[in-house]
């Protein structure tokens, strides 16, 4: 009796298991479908080829307030100054769908807008920085010895010293440097910005996928310029092309999984993970932050080794060497006043405060309700590697110290119905079932 018992309650645990899988199955497919009809909706299309949701660039930059005191030895003491605000347009051009509507492929040309009610001074502002044109000449001259005669005999002719004052619109988008006119035999190009040729263009040719073979996978990076991986890293890991460019996640999304974005500017990919629960304007979400080992050094996470360039060459927590993909620049990639960074480096420039509420990256995100929108506050930050010798500068110098220049912050919320091909017409009675489906 005992045994017929335990075959029946097993039996009927069993057909429990199987209904529930049987349901699971049932909404994916149901789920799934409503994407595949979507996915051709011309609304939907229009939508999330030209999101109509502002997105706002800011600008900020750090001010030198020692000039004189940094050549004869003394630590940078900085000011930060901004935010310069510029409404950005990012609309997706030529769009074309491919592999039976699987792919599209897009550029995403970005514009800026300058927004003075929204800035604290114009673009006309004068800010005193390290110049980096003339260091990145130093380093990458260093040791051809005609050249480093030249741009020493030329920095001592006209003046030219580590650090200048320049127009923040300059420092931006592009200026002349004269130091660069004197080398245009032996450099590409005698301009220099921060986003010296980017407003107004793309960064390069993408292929999405659409999610119709897997709503998972909607927006995800197939290829970005032609190639599925990059080649500035050492090791295959880091040259991995992970996740959605950031400005679309799919949907329903677990408080468990990592979204993974990929990002130009910084030349790699990273992730992020649930930290808690928020509220954005009312509707509830999840909130995803990077952790601390995205950027960590090796010894806290060996897998981040193949960023460092050349090879054994590693920074400390919380810095990228971005000159492998910055035409050799000596640009450092953290965040905003070092934040998550070894602390030696905060403590070499005076005036960097970092903290958690105002320079942590964070991505709000609710992945059902069908009025659910998405904050996206990223934020990185330029730094310059100056090393310097005597050998360019008209009296005894030496210095090495990661100096801070300038950060950004990409202030979005979007509805992100209108950021998705489909989602615009998933029904919302689907979406409840899906909620359900959710507590088994």
């Amino acid at each position: 009796i005992m045994l017929r018992s335990c075959c029946v309650y097993g039996a009927g645990i069993l057909c429990v298991l199987l209904l529930i899988a049987g349901i699971a199955m049932a909404l994916a497919q149901v789920f799934q479908k409503l994407i595949n009809n979507t996915i051709k909706e011309v609304k939907a299309f229009s939508v999330w080829r030209t999101p109509p949701p502002p997105v706002y660039m800011q600008f900020y930059f750090f001010n030198l307030t020692n000039p004189a005191e940094v050549l004869e030895g003394d630590k940078p003491f900085v000011l930060q100054v901004g935010p310069y605000t510029y409404r950005e347009y990012r609309p997706k051009e030529e769009v074309k769908f491919m592999d039976n509507g699987t792919r599209v492929a897009a550029v995403n040309p970005k514009t800026y807008v300058f927004e003075p009610s929204m800035s604290r001074g114009s673009e006309d502002d004068i800010v005193r920085t390290v110049d980096i044109p003339v260091v990145s000449a130093m380093e990458k001259f260093k040791d051809t010895i005609v050249v480093s005669r030249i741009i020493s005999d030329v920095m001592k002719a006209k003046g030219i010293g580590m650090f200048r004052t320049f127009r923040v619109g300059d420092l931006l988008w592009g200026y002349e440097d004269p130091l660069l006119k004197e080398l245009k035999q032996f450099v590409s190009d005698d301009h220099f910005g921060l986003f010296y040729k980017k407003n107004g263009t793309d960064d390069g040719d993408y292929i999405f996928f659409t999610g119709k073979q897997n709503y998972q996978d909607f927006a995800r990076i197939d290829e970005w310029n032609g190639q599925r991986t990059l080649n500035w890293w050492s090791t295959e890991e880091c040259n991995m092309i992970n996740g959605t460019d950031g400005a679309s996640f799919h949907p329903i999304i677990t408080k468990k999984e990592k979204l993974y974005i990929f990002s130009s500017d910084l030349c790699r990919s990273i992730y992020a993970q649930y930290e808690s629960d928020v509220s954005v304007r009312g509707v509830p979400g999840f909130r995803f932050v990077p952790p601390s080992e995205v950027f960590a050094n090796i010894t806290i996470n060996p897998d981040n080794a193949g960023f460092c360039v050349p090879s054994g060459n590693c920074l400390g927590s919380g810095l990228l060497n971005a000159s492998v993909c910055k035409e050799g620049a000596p640009i450092i990639m953290s965040s905003p006043h070092f934040y998550q960074a070894d602390n030696k480096f905060v403590q070499d420039v005076l005036g960097m405060n970092p903290n958690k509420e105002e320079h942590e990256t964070v991505i709000d995100v609710n992945p059902v309700s069908t009025r659910f929108k998405t904050t996206v506050q990223s934020r990185n930050i330029y730094f310059v590697k100056a090393m310097v010798s005597q050998t360019f500068l008209s009296h005894p110098f030496c210095m090495y110290v990661i100096y801070a220049y300038a950060f950004f912050t990409s202030n979005l919320i979007i509805l992100q119905l209108h950021k998705t091909l489909y989602f615009l017409k998933t029904n919302q009675k689907c979406m409840v079932l899906l909620k359900e489906k959710k507590k088994f």
